[in-house]
């Protein structure tokens, strides 16, 4: 056998109604079942809320298949359970797509994801961590070059992401951090604000088959000159904000051979630091001097038809059933 011929498609349904994202789950789980159906493939999906893990991944062993495509993002309404589905899969020896338990656990922790990247020597903006509203009495907050930029430090979809998140001035910094600190019940990550590109890297396959895809970046041309270039929650969920017109993803424009070096050079080199596997997407701020930033890693970015995974798949020849086929062999294969 050179396929995984029989599938299961594991997915959440614990909708939490802070995380519009959610939502899209489903139809990229039937998306991707009819990409495997076209190609004669018998498939399954197995829907799972939290409370019932054990009941489903019983009878999901029992099924025996090749492989479990896995797009469960939380579990039980929290995105921090997302790593104990993946030990799960581990513990009852179902192969699975994407990263595992410790990939996972470490990029949905921003502050370790910062700390792996640091140890590795992969460029990342300078940062600072807040758990507690008494640690943004900090003197040494003033001596911080501003912008900076403030992220929850345990979400990814841009949630917690306003204008307001991008701070001029330590009396803003403390401000935004505590409304974000009472809002949200978890710490902020504090980062240094890069201005200039934003581009997104998907990564895909494994070892030596392990292919850049042709990178896009955020087209803000039309964000008005007062609001910061940033990839607010509304600028990828709210169609009828400002911010949605204003980031728009496009093909990477006028790069220079050398740059585009240095972007696939440093997408690699977080990928490795923080064990990505299958698919993955490295987020990069490129400064006024062309050297690129690493201020984010999705372990397990949408790859629904119409998302940016997808897009990039597209720019490098692959259409969508290429690309799912490409992401299930990849995982397949490890296990073999």
């Amino acid at each position: 056998m050179e396929r995984p011929e029989r599938i299961a498609i594991l997915y959440n349904v614990d909708f939490d109604a802070t995380t519009v994202d959610a939502a899209a789950i489903e139809p990229c789980a039937r998306a991707i079942a009819t990409s495997f159906e076209k190609s004669g493939r018998t498939v399954s999906l197995w829907r799972v809320h939290g409370d019932d893990i054990l009941d489903v991944l019983t009878p999901l062993r029992a099924s025996n298949p090749d492989l479990v495509f896995n797009l469960c993002e939380s579990l039980a309404n929290d995105v921090r359970n997302e790593p104990t589905l993946a030990g799960l899969l581990d513990l009852y020896k179902l192969p699975y797509t994407g990263a595992d338990l410790v990939a996972l656990a470490s990029c949905l922790h921003k502050r370790r994801t910062k700390e792996v990247l640091v140890a590795r020597g992969v460029t990342t903006p300078g940062y600072r961590y807040f758990e507690d509203p008494r640690e943004l009495d900090d003197v040494s907050l003033g001596a911080l070059d501003f912008p900076w930029f403030l992220k929850l430090a345990h979400e990814d979809a841009s949630v917690g992401i306003t204008d307001e998140n991008h701070v001029t001035s330590v009396e803003a910094l403390r401000a935004r951090a505590r409304r974000m600190i009472a809002e949200y019940a978890q710490p902020v990550l504090a980062e240094r604000y890069i201005a200039g590109r934003e581009i997104n890297v998907t990564l895909v396959g494994n070892g030596a088959d392990l292919r850049v895809l042709p990178p896009h970046e955020i087209d803000f041309g039309a964000m008005p000159s007062e609001r910061p270039h940033i990839v607010s929650y509304a600028a990828k969920w709210d169609e009828a904000h400002v911010d949605y017109a204003g980031t728009k993803p496009v093909p990477l424009r006028d790069a220079t051979p050398e740059l585009l070096a240095s972007i696939e050079s440093i997408a690699r080199a977080a990928w490795d630091a923080l064990g990505l596997r299958d698919y993955g997407r490295v987020d990069l701020r490129v400064d006024a001097n062309g050297a690129p930033w690493v201020i984010d890693i999705n372990p397990n970015c949408d790859i629904s038809p119409d998302a940016g995974a997808a897009r990039a798949a597209a720019a490098a020849g692959l259409s969508y059933d290429d690309l799912i086929d490409l992401l299930a062999t990849s995982a397949w294969r490890r296990y073999r």
